[in-house]
């Protein structure tokens, strides 16, 4: 499959007479809703985990050096907590674009915190599709991460605002916190002065 799935998603799904539709995000749509949305609640699917295995050659990397991103992974009994999202269908044209790089749209079914149910869409990159990196140590994933950065910014900083996303929404994810532990120190912050040589 082309990297490229903005026309496959569009014909992936009729909005017919829905006015509004429930998104489910669990990477940076936590924390960069860069759309208009109606309401926005946390809420987790079930059967899925969140994996840093989908390869960002447009956002957090370049085709020469991509970064990692996440995507969902079926694993049965899992669950995945995220945020939703109320939107309308025109948002749809936006969210196409942002991820273009191997995502496709998929129904699935949103749990809210309190106790009740809603029919919506997740994007998630297959195994198909050509950004697709799959698994790898922690410690090669977190190396791999802190190399790249893209046009939407440096790939280690995606890595620890999910992070401090995920802490806000009160939700543990292990193989999160296991990346960011392995990141090497992160040299920008580095203030040491090395002006006075004496």
């Amino acid at each position: 499959m082309d990297i490229d799935t903005t026309a496959v998603n569009q014909r992936r799904h009729r909005f017919g007479e829905h006015e509004q539709v429930w998104l489910f995000g669990y990477g940076s749509l936590i924390f960069k809703a860069d759309f208009a949305y109606l309401e926005r609640k946390p809420a987790s699917i079930r059967g899925h985990v969140r994996r840093f295995w989908q390869g960002s050659h447009d956002h957090r990397g370049t085709p020469a050096c991509p970064g990692r991103v996440v995507t969902l992974a079926p694993q049965a009994g899992a669950t995945c907590a995220g945020m939703a999202y109320l939107i309308r269908p025109d948002v749809f044209d936006h969210l196409d674009h942002r991820e273009k790089n191997g995502y496709l749209r998929f129904s699935t079914t949103l749990a809210f915190d309190d106790g009740s149910q809603a029919q919506g869409l997740v994007y998630i990159a297959d195994p198909e599709n050509a950004a697709y990196l799959g698994p790898a140590t922690d410690s090669e994933i977190a190396r791999q991460i802190a190399a790249a950065i893209g046009p939407s910014g440096r790939n280690r900083d995606y890595l620890t605002e999910l992070a401090d996303a995920l802490s806000e929404l009160g939700t543990t994810d292990l193989h999160v916190q296991a990346l960011v532990a392995c990141l090497p120190p992160d040299s920008s912050t580095d203030t040491t002065d090395i002006t006075d040589s004496r």
